[in-house]
């Protein structure tokens, strides 16, 4: 049973919360896991031992940007958040202990290369870490000498998946998150929603589904042959059946995609093109829920295992998270039909890209 309560805001302020900058990955095999993100991805090793592996993108300069950790179950361990000053960590605990959280601080950080953080079992039951001391590294940028043809530049943004996508809205809201994307349908429902700290698209993004899971990490790349390159790499290495989906465009977001799954089935965004949003007055896009053009521009059909599979989430523990049904109607149930097995256009069955920033925009009928 989902508990549909909404949120309440804190009397104190939320964190000033900067970006997304790392997420700590429980893996089952780290030589596997290796393999999959140092050897294929190109990501740099910063530091490794036995337990763990920390891992940046190339124009990375805090310590990591991926933890693969080694551990029994496949899941997160956490969400983590730069802040934008030392006081704001006091501020990130004031405020998750006052919506009753539970919540856990390391002066000296809980894993290599960060200070001071907490960490907290938010209401969605999400495992989030908010820091800002960190240890500095080379930003490899320049260093194209190291750099593969696919070379990943920088973590881009979380996806999670919850029952409830209007009350995790309103709480990312709350604790200072802009909304820049989602989808819903003509009776109001929101089914997902891309929400940003950074002017970006998004930091992380709220997929309806039974949860809490996470459904993806995304890493940017600079240019779609970089993409190419990966899936060509796949193909060569016989292993393009770790491809779960794309390549392609979005609707969403407008960028470039890829989504592959490492191997304990952690998926994995290779993205880059979205656009700026670092305005005040950006507007809000709004997609309609029927149309296929939403979650890929080509109109290319959805795998069904995009909808359904996601990765567990740890307590502060390390035990997997109990997961809720979503209770409300899924885009899975409404949207099979349309994701690329027919064609939706706008002024047929209505599905229809709608915001601000389109007024007037149709697709015509020239296909």
């Amino acid at each position: 049973m989902t508990d549909s309560t909404p949120i309440p805001t804190p009397s104190v302020p939320a964190p000033d919360i900067l970006r997304c900058a790392y997420m700590e990955l429980v893996v089952t095999d780290l030589a596997k896991s290796r393999e999959f993100y140092v050897d294929l991805l190109g990501l740099t090793v910063t530091v490794e031992d036995d337990d763990a592996i920390y891992l940046r993108s190339t124009d990375e300069f805090i310590h990591h940007n991926l933890v693969l950790r080694k551990g029994p179950v496949a899941a997160v361990a956490a969400f983590s958040y730069r802040v934008r000053s030392a006081e704001e960590v006091d501020a990130a605990e004031a405020y998750f202990k006052e919506l009753g959280c539970e919540t856990r601080r390391s002066k000296d950080g809980f894993v290599r290369g960060i200070g001071d953080s907490v960490r907290v079992i938010d209401p969605l039951g999400f495992p989030y870490e908010f820091f800002y001391e960190v240890e500095h590294v080379e930003r490899l940028a320049w260093r194209y000498d190291l750099h593969s043809a696919g070379a990943l530049v920088r973590l881009d943004h979380f996806n999670q998946v919850t029952p409830d996508v209007p009350r995790a809205c309103r709480y990312m809201e709350g604790l200072g998150f802009r909304i820049t994307e989602d989808i819903s349908d003509s009776e109001g429902t929101e089914y997902a929603a891309w929400m940003r700290r950074k002017p970006t698209v998004h930091d992380t993004a709220m997929t309806g589904g039974n949860g809490p899971r996470m459904h993806h990490v995304a890493f940017a790349t600079h240019e779609k042959h970089n993409i190419l390159y990966i899936c060509d790499k796949m193909g060569a290495l016989r292993i393009s059946d770790r491809i779960e989906r794309g390549p392609g465009r979005h609707g969403v977001s407008n960028a470039f995609y890829l989504y592959i799954l490492d191997p304990d089935g952690h998926r994995v965004e290779i993205y880059t093109q979205d656009y700026y949003t670092g305005d005040p007055d950006n507007p809000v896009v709004h997609w309609d829920v029927h149309d296929n053009q939403r979650r890929d521009w080509w109109g290319n059909p959805v795998v069904p295992s995009w909808y359904t599979e996601a990765s567990l989430v740890l307590d502060l523990d390390g035990n997997p998270q109990p997961i809720h049904d979503r209770e409300h109607k899924s885009e899975l149930d409404v949207t099979i039909g349309a994701d690329g097995f027919s064609y939706t256009r706008a002024g047929d069955d209505e599905g229809s890209y709608h915001g601000e920033a389109s007024k007037g925009f149709k697709l015509g009928n020239q296909l």
